[in-house]
């Protein structure tokens, strides 16, 4: 429930926000821009673990996501909207901004980086996601996202919620909850 007014907070926010931008095109873009940090965070750090770290991801994982929520092939009450503000012709630039923005800085554990996952569950992400986990083509970053927003995502593909990558759906099926779990906190913590 309350992931559910957190999300609606944010986007209502940022509509606001979207709806009052700029005539000036570049300003507007760059406008429409800072209203995702609404709730992405001002600084890169989203203001709800459940909400994923966009500052410093990939281009081309951005680009993707824009279209998928504008095409609804990715659902999101908050991201559907908005993204279907954007115009398909700004999608780059948009994602390019937020690459050029740096990953945010980690914040301190307070215990013991959790054990890597058993090599052979975790060695298909790599081919995807890079050896450390830092993203590439095609794939998003992944080290240092928040174990909460991670394990959401891996359970949205297991359970068929999430559906815009079924190479995603695919692999998360073939783990039990579990070894879910235990990767998205080793993520995490990297």
């Amino acid at each position: 429930m309350l992931k559910t007014l957190v999300s609606l907070g944010c986007g209502a926010a940022a509509m606001v926000a979207l709806a009052i931008a700029p005539a000036n095109a570049a300003d507007e873009l760059e406008s429409k821009l800072q209203t995702c940090n609404a709730c992405h965070g001002q600084n890169g750090q989203p203001i709800d673990k459940s909400i994923p770290i966009i500052w410093g991801q990939t281009t081309a994982y951005l680009t993707k996501q824009l279209h998928d929520y504008r095409s609804e092939d990715r659902n999101n009450p908050v991201m559907s909207p908005l993204a279907g503000m954007i115009k398909p012709e700004e999608w780059r630039k948009v994602a390019t901004y937020f690459t050029a923005k740096p990953w945010p800085a980690k914040q301190a554990s307070a215990g013991p980086a959790p054990a890597a996952p058993p090599e052979q569950k975790i060695a298909v992400c790599r081919i995807c996601h890079q050896p450390n986990f830092e993203g590439g083509l095609p794939a998003p970053r992944l080290a240092g996202q928040s174990y909460e927003y991670l394990v959401g995502a891996m359970t949205s593909f297991a359970d068929d919620k999430r559906t815009n990558s079924q190479d995603m759906a695919t692999l998360m099926k073939m783990l039990s909850a579990e070894e879910r779990d235990a990767i998205a906190k080793y993520l995490a913590a990297l």
